[in-house]
Order: C-alpha cells, then structure tokens, then sequence
C-alpha cells in the first residue's frame, strides 16, 4: 500500500467515525437529538401564532365595542 492508498484509508475511517456519531450506532446521534430540536421550535412556533392570533381578535372585538359605545 502507498502513501495516497493510506491516507485514502485514514480519511475513510475518520469519515466513518463521524458518520456514525451523527446518526448514531443503535443509539439516536446527534440528527436524531436536533430533528427533536426542531420539532420542539415547530410546536412552540405554532402556539405563538395562534396566541397572536387570538389576541388581535380579542383586540378586533374590544375595537368594535367600543366604536359601538361611543355612538
């Protein structure tokens, strides 16, 4: 085996190595932990367009009465 066809080999195995810590060996990796990141950013995302939503109809609502109360 020559120089290249070794260094071909190392790099192969650090490769390896770092493939598997990310998607892990029998184990959730690291991709597994920020998918549920990301799903958790997602959910808590989503909550807080519908509370916004929610408060400016509230707002709508209270604008409407009191348009209606000054009349």
């Amino acid at each position: 085996m020559n120089e290249f066809e070794a260094r071909v080999m190392s790099d192969l195995s650090v490769l390896k190595s770092q493939m598997s810590a990310l998607l892990g060996e029998a184990q959730p990796g690291r991709l597994a932990g920020l998918e549920a990141r990301v799903e958790k950013h997602e959910v808590i995302w989503q909550r807080a367009k519908g509370f916004a939503a929610a408060i400016s109809v509230l707002f709508a609502i209270m604008n409407v009465a009191l348009r209606w109360m000054k009349k």
